[in-house]
């Protein structure tokens, strides 16, 4: 990945009205984040699992930080349906902080969930959003990105989860299945920011993530 495939997909994305920025290192980042959330200053906050997002270690400062209500659906101590009701909580939040699995050169975001407790927000609901990504996650266009979904994000997403019974955690190959613990349940792609700017794309680069 060269620097300038990643200026080309930043200057894409604010073409699309995605606020965009590149940074070279996690902490970097992590400062960012820190800063848009202090001019942000939100009552409520929230997060999709994300492991580049994890990286920065800005899931640790907001649980440490009393200025904002955190709603975290990540806690293994709760039972799985008290997790799903606090992600559910977080559409109402005023920022919303999680990952993305692909980013097009052609200025476009691209997810697939299981839930959907990661991109509804990100579609619609909490007032700002901040997305991380790490520089592997850039690719041309949108069969590029879908291609990446199925072969990278999804078969290692699911190696991470001990206990899902699918074809890929066997093989380690997207089967398109059946299956009823299957990850891949909702796509969305995202082709402009409306309202403008109410979304922050931090590209990071360095290699990161599914």
């Amino acid at each position: 990945m060269t620097t300038e495939k990643l200026n080309i997909c930043a200057e894409a994305l604010r073409r699309h009205h995605f606020e965009t920025a590149i940074v070279e290192t996690t902490q970097e980042a992590f400062e960012l984040m820190k800063k848009c959330i202090g001019e942000e200053a939100p009552k409520i906050v929230s997060f999709g699992d994300s492991i580049t997002m994890r990286k920065t270690g800005i899931i640790d400062w907001l649980r440490q930080n009393g200025d904002w209500t955190l709603l975290d659906g990540f806690d293994p101590a709760m039972p799985r349906p008290e997790r799903l009701e606090i992600r559910r909580k977080a559409l109402l939040s005023d920022l919303f902080i999680t990952g993305i699995n692909a980013v097009t050169t052609q200025g476009t975001l691209h997810w697939l969930d299981m839930v959907g407790n990661r991109i509804a927000p990100v579609a619609f609901g909490p007032r700002k959003v901040i997305l991380v990504a790490g520089r592997n996650k850039i690719v041309d266009n949108r069969e590029q990105a879908e291609e990446r979904i199925r072969r990278i994000a999804a078969p290692q997403n699911i190696a991470r989860h001990p206990g899902f019974r699918t074809p890929c955690a066997k093989t380690g190959v997207c089967m398109d299945c059946n299956a009823p613990d299957r990850i891949c349940n909702t796509r969305m792609e995202m082709l402009r920011c409306h309202p403008a700017g109410r979304i922050l794309v931090i590209l990071i680069d360095q290699e990161l993530g599914l």
